[in-house]
């Protein structure tokens, strides 16, 4: 085996690749042809979109596991260990299992260069392949069309939602980016979009190509109630249903969207209401509105986009409200960083600017001559690490007011292993 631990392998695929994204299928195909040669693969639910991605795979992992389903789950990034991006039955894979299929793969591969993205893909397939699923869940991890799980043929696919993110890969164009995102729809396949606004682009491609897609209030939809929620579509209705276990009433898009997709592929995966409540009730995810209870009481969350911080203001708004707030950020410097603060600025009292030890992040001074052009003060920063930054907004809030960790997940994974 060329390495003995986890940790080494992925050191070594951070550097095998010219570019740490390659969008493209011919080599990732190449390989898994030669990996899993006519190999059958489970049913594959495909899942992409802006945001909503991580939530929507962890509530239909969780509601097919409720009715009894043998479920793999493969998302991107992980928070804490590598091994939470590759999931059966709600188990992350061990270190031995994955480096024993990275080693499969190298060995394969045949000079073929892979992105660490890439190869992470392959081992999910093929740790997958050899555990016996009914059904595998394959998050996108950037775009759709040109991603590597779009190797696989869905036999059913979701698109949670639409927005402006990855700005250098696909610009500021939802109509663009839509497309982009279609990529992972498939003529004669069930095809899902619970984004409420669909761009038009997306509409259109499914109508030339063959596709049957369902759109979030036009073909199902839900309503909010004083105990819960119901959902319907033409001819089927649930009533009185629990509210996702994952914070935020954004997570009833998704939510909507995951119960579409579900009854589309009810001829071959068919789930009880009872399966339904139990997954909702049940479904975990990390990191996404995760609040800590305390003297101090804190609020993680990895939104790094306008919408997505959105509808963390809305969460904030209203569930601590008058709260006075202070908000340990970090974010990438590709991202659309003004948009990311203004909805959230109004309710932000003092600002701690982490540093976080990646090229891709943006320094303290272009985070600083950013919120001087949005006539935003009180900053705290020239900390050495992310923790002092955790630890000196905790010691500055007082008894009723709140700290807030956001703006990318490599600084919410941060705070996690440093209060686990």
């Amino acid at each position: 085996m060329r390495f003995a631990t986890l940790d080494e392998w992925l050191a070594w695929q951070e550097t095998l690749h010219p570019k740490s994204i390659d969008l493209g299928l011919a080599r990732v195909r190449k390989v898994y042809q030669s990996l899993l040669p006519g190999d059958s693969a489970p049913f594959t639910i495909t899942v992409g979109g802006t945001n909503g991605k991580g939530s929507s795979v962890a509530l239909l992992d969780s509601i097919l596991r409720a009715e009894g389903y043998r479920v793999g789950s493969y998302t991107s990034p992980h928070l804490l260990r590598y091994n939470e991006r590759i999931r059966v039955n709600g188990e992350s894979a061990e270190d031995g299992a994955i480096c024993d299929a990275f080693e499969r793969i190298d060995r394969l591969r045949d000079g073929i260069s892979l992105s660490f993205f890439e190869f992470g893909t392959l081992a999910a397939l093929d740790l997958f392949s050899s555990s016996a699923l009914d059904v595998q869940i394959l998050e996108v991890g950037l775009g759709g069309r040109l991603d590597a799980v779009n190797i696989i043929e869905p036999n059913a696919a979701l698109i949670a939602s639409i927005a402006v993110d990855h700005r250098d890969w696909f610009g500021d164009d939802r109509e663009v980016i839509a497309l982009e995102k279609a990529g992972i729809l498939r003529p004669g396949r069930p095809a899902v979009i619970g984004d409420p606004n669909p761009p038009r682009s997306l509409v259109n491609f499914a109508a030339e190509k063959g596709i049957s897609l369902s759109c979030q209030g036009r073909d199902f939809g839900y309503e909010r109630t004083s105990d819960g929620w119901n959902w319907s579509c033409p001819g089927f209705r649930l009533q009185h249903l629990p509210m996702p276990a994952i914070a935020g009433e954004h997570q009833l898009l998704n939510a909507s969207a995951v119960l579409q997709l579900l009854r589309s592929v009810d001829q071959s995966m068919p789930v009880t209401e009872a399966a339904i409540r139990n997954g909702l009730d049940e479904v975990k995810l990390a990191g996404r509105l995760q609040f800590f209870d305390g003297p101090i009481p804190v609020l993680v969350d990895v939104a790094h986009n306008p919408q997505a911080v959105e509808s963390l203001a809305d969460y904030l708004r209203t569930r601590f409200p008058e709260r006075r707030v202070h908000a340990v950020f970090a974010i990438m410097r590709d991202k659309d960083i003004a948009g990311v603060i203004n909805p959230i600025k109004p309710l932000v009292d003092r600002w701690y600017l982490a540093p976080i030890p990646l090229a891709r992040a943006a320094s303290e001074s272009e985070l600083r001559a950013v919120f001087r052009e949005l006539s935003v003060d009180h900053l705290e920063g020239g900390f050495n690490g992310a923790v002092e930054a955790f630890e000196l907004a905790k010691g500055n809030a007082r008894q009723g007011e709140l700290v807030v960790v956001f703006g990318t997940f490599p600084l919410v994974s941060e705070f996690l292993a440093h209060n686990p």
